[in-house]
């Protein structure tokens, strides 16, 4: 399954939990239907998995947590607030290249629709 495609069902995935849930929940909510969304899909699913960061040849044990991998190709990190700031699409940016991925969606379950709520960050993905 490519990363575009994985990306189909998470998106719709997220659509689903957010018509069913609605906006204002906590994020951890919000990750474990998904989740749970995700594997009755057939998905393999990895819920807040350390990935460590290289500094100067020393390997920082844990350098943040992906919300969610799915088929250990795509990472969603999932937000419940108001807006989604800058910051939140560079950190994203920043996890894709840390983890060697090409794809990630940042999902903020706090957005009145879903589909305002999707926004998609690649790393060298060939489209």
């Amino acid at each position: 399954m490519t990363e575009n495609e994985i990306a189909t069902q998470v998106v719709d995935a997220a659509y689903k939990v957010h018509t069913v849930l609605g906006p204002g929940l906590l994020e951890s909510v919000y990750e474990a239907a998904l989740a749970f969304e995700l594997d009755k899909r057939g998905l393999r699913v990895q819920r807040q998995i350390a990935i460590p960061v290289i500094y100067e040849a020393v390997q920082i044990a844990e350098g943040f947590r992906a919300d969610l991998i799915v088929e250990e190709k795509v990472i969603l990190e999932l937000k419940s607030v108001e807006a989604v700031a800058p910051v939140h699409k560079k950190q994203l940016l920043t996890y894709l290249r840390l983890a060697d991925l090409r794809l990630g969606l940042l999902i903020n379950f706090g957005s009145a629709l879903i589909k305002d709520g999707i926004t998609r960050v690649v790393n060298g993905l060939q489209e």
